[in-house]
């Protein structure tokens, strides 16, 4: 009997272990501030600090709203009032040497603060917009976009793209 219990409390433990390491969440709300909504699979989710971001996350700020979003790398990024970004991609695993962001902005105030991705490549650091696509190769910029071009699908337009350093 006593071998038994030992059996299952060591397959608990790894149950426990291997649910603990299976979270793929990329980050977490930081702040929040007035309206603020998370459009996941079809679905619309209101955050709360602390609460997890996903790969393919909408973050959608109203008119009086904010969210600082700390991704896992230490990236930090702000979103204003009237604000829509997805994060699109992000790899984070330097052992396997598996780093990228790509956040697709279609309209408001972002200000960015890199973290570890920029720091160890720079390359795979990415901010698209309807009229540019910003590779970061520094640690902080801030983005404004008036307006929102509805036909834009994220696709970079040919000859529309730039870079900050």
């Amino acid at each position: 009997m006593r071998s038994g219990s030992l059996i299952l409390i060591a397959a608990f433990s790894l149950l426990m272990a291997v649910s603990a390491g299976a979270d793929d969440s990329v980050g977490n709300v930081k702040t929040l501030s007035g309206n603020v909504s998370i459009e996941r699979d079809n679905a619309i989710i209101t955050p709360m600090i602390g609460g997890k971001i996903f790969r393919n996350d909408a973050l959608k700020t109203g008119a009086d709203g904010s969210v600082g979003v700390v991704f896992k790398d230490d990236t930090l990024v702000s979103l204003g009032p009237d604000s829509r970004i997805v994060i699109s991609e992000f790899l984070f695993s330097p052992s396997e040497n598996k780093l990228s962001i790509v956040m697709k902005m279609f309209r408001g105030t972002m200000v960015y603060l890199s973290g570890i991705i920029a720091k160890l490549a720079p390359e795979a650091v990415r901010v698209e917009t309807p009229v540019a696509n910003i590779g970061v190769r520094g640690t902080k910029f801030a983005v404004r976009m008036e307006g929102n071009d509805p036909s834009w699908s994220g696709e970079q337009k040919a000859g529309r793209s730039s870079s900050l350093k």
